[in-house]
Formats: C-alpha cells, structure tokens, sequence
C-alpha cells in the first residue's frame, strides 16, 4: 500500500494528505473541497475572535460532514510600551506616506483601535463545537489548553521547524508534529518570531524522526508525487500541501494574485517581516524591498493589524505591489481546477 495509515485511521480520512491551513487563502469551501478528495481540510482560524471562529465553523459544517482540522496561531503577544507606542506612530506615518505616494487612498488604524485575541477563547470555542482536531503554529499551547482539549478528545497537532521545538511539542503531549521546512510558502511556524531556524526541510525532517516518537506530517515544496515520495522514505506519515493549492477555484486569490504567481521565478520567492512582523515566505514587491530592512517594522501581531488596511487597499486596486502573495519555493503551473481535483490528481500520480 502506497499510504502510511497511522494518520488518517487517527484523523479518519482515507488519504494522509492535508491542505494547508493558509489564512487569507484558504476558504471554507476549500475545506470542503479537500473533504470531498478523502484528505484533510483545514479550516484557518488564525487569531480570529471566538464569535468569528464559531462562524467559520459551523459555516463549514454546513458544506460537509467530513472530519476538518481548525487551525489557530498561538503567538506571544508583545507588552505595550511607551517605546512600542512611539515606533508605532512612526510606522503609521511612514506607511500611509508610502501608500500616499503610491496612489493608494488608506486610513491605518491607531493602536488604540486594535483588538489583538489571544488563542484562549477560540479553544473554548472549538471544544463547544465539537471539533476533533486542532492544529496550531507560532509556538505550544498551554498545559491548561492542552488539558482542556485532551479532556474533550480534540486530537493536537503543533508546527515545529527546528529539533528543539519538536522535542518541546512531544514533552507536552501534542499528538502529531507538522514539520515545516524552510521552503515553505507563508509564515514561518517558529516559536520566536526574531529567530527562526533556517533549516531545509528534507534535512529537518530526518532529524526530528530521529529524536520524537509521534507520527509526522510534512510541509514544504511537495507539489507532485516525487516529493511526496522523497518526503515519505523520510519517516513522514501525513503529506501537508499548501503551494499546490493557491491558485485553486476556491482559493481567495484574486485573478491578478493568480496571474502574478504564474510568472513567479525563483529568485523572487523571498523571507520578509515587511507586511506582519513575522518572517513569511512570498513574492518580492515593492513594499517588501522598501520596508524589509527598514525601522518601520513592528513587533508581530501590531505589524499585521497595521497593514491590513493597506493590504486590503491594495487588493481593491489590484495592485501587486502591495499585498503579500505568500508562496513556497517549489514553482510549478498552479492549476486553476478545484480543490478536490487538484488532490486526486496528486493521490493518483503517487499511486502509479
């Protein structure tokens, strides 16, 4: 049999191949449309509210009966300061100059309008919602959430991208490992948000085999049957493909975000704090190559809620040059077909 069954017997789905979590990509009917391959859907919740979250949810339970995954960011949120005050009017001043000068009409917010959600109340959440699985990245949960959601028989998947931070996720009972390599696409799921190790995935992943007992699922440039393969000798038990998916019918791409990750080339594809505070792997555009080794860039989750607004201006304008397009480093064509297509097609490759 081509496919490992530890995962998906636990999980309860036919394929061991999970669709990455990708907020502000992924869509609920992705979700669904991973379902309907057999594999796993997950369901971004990012740092929503715990209202936003329920919504998502049983927005998705109606669109399929399926096992899904929710998945939430379980940052540490920065102290403010007077010092984070002040580095925060200088940014808002330089951005929307920046937006100004670029023909982009934008109001950022004040720090004061900010609502930052720590991951808490969604986990209350997700147990009143009789979710089964809960993934999570930017770090470990809680002994209490942990706790909480065993009680309840959630199954917990953590990120790690380094030995350290796997080992960390198996002392405390975490079920199943993500183990994301440096070529992922999107944000890093490093546990400090100022150092992440920049290891490649094939490498970490037979490292973290080597020191922790839980199954692993692997992220990183699988975008055809022989990575899948390659990833597969190396101890992985579930695939996770995100890169593969982003110009999908349900992704929330926009037609122009599809267009300009057609003509992506590699020296493009880049690490950059610019757009949320936190390193993410996308494609290089002016705002990166103004604001990347910059002073306007605030500690994560501020920078994020900052640029939002003139991301989202961005979009309206369709223009390129200021939205963040995160994307992986294995290029390929980024198939327009479904969802559910696009991972067949990939369970059916792997099996000839």
């Amino acid at each position: 049999m081509f496919w490992p069954d530890t995962i998906s017997k636990k999980l309860g789905i036919q394929y061991p191949v999970i669709q990455a979590p990708m907020f502000g990509v992924s869509t609920v009917q992705m979700v669904a449309a991973a379902a309907k391959a057999d594999c796993l859907g997950s369901l971004a919740l990012a740092d929503l509210s715990a209202d936003q979250s329920v919504e998502l949810i049983r927005e998705t339970k109606k669109i399929t009966d399926k096992p899904f995954a929710a998945n939430i960011f379980v940052h540490h949120i920065p102290e403010v300061t007077d010092a984070l005050k002040e580095k925060f009017t200088k940014t808002k001043q330089f951005l929307e100059q920046l937006a100004k000068k670029n023909n982009i009409e934008v109001e950022l917010p004040e720090l004061e309008a900010i609502k930052i959600n720590t991951y808490h109340e969604q986990v209350d959440a997700i147990i009143e919602e009789n979710c089964k699985i809960l993934s999570f990245t930017f770090g470990n949960l809680d002994d209490q959430s942990i706790q909480k959601l065993k009680e309840n028989r959630v199954t917990l998947i953590g990120t790690c991208t380094s030995v350290n931070e796997a080992l960390q996720l198996e002392k405390l009972g975490i079920d199943m490992i993500c183990v994301q390599g440096i070529e992922a696409g999107g944000h890093r799921g490093s546990f400090e948000a100022e150092h992440i190790p920049h290891i490649g995935g094939l490498s970490l992943l037979s490292q973290v085999y080597d020191h922790v007992n839980v199954p692993l699922i692997y992220a990183g440039g699988i975008y055809g049957a022989r990575t899948l393969q390659a990833v597969k000798d190396l101890g992985a038990k579930g695939f996770q493909v995100g890169n593969l998916l982003l110009a999908s019918r349900e992704s929330a791409l926009q037609p122009f975000e599809k267009e300009r990750l057609k003509k992506v080339t590699e020296e493009e594809i880049v690490l950059t704090k610019s757009f949320s505070g936190r390193y993410a792997r996308g494609v290089k555009n002016q705002f990166i190559e103004t604001v990347e080794n910059s002073e306007y860039i605030l500690p994560y989750p501020y920078q994020n809620k900052l640029t939002n607004a003139l991301r989202k201006a961005a979009k309206t304008l369709q223009n390129p040059e200021f939205v963040g397009i995160w994307v992986g480093q294995s290029i390929h064509q980024y198939s327009e077909l479904s969802t559910e297509e696009i991972l067949k097609n990939l369970i059916k490759e792997c099996e000839r």
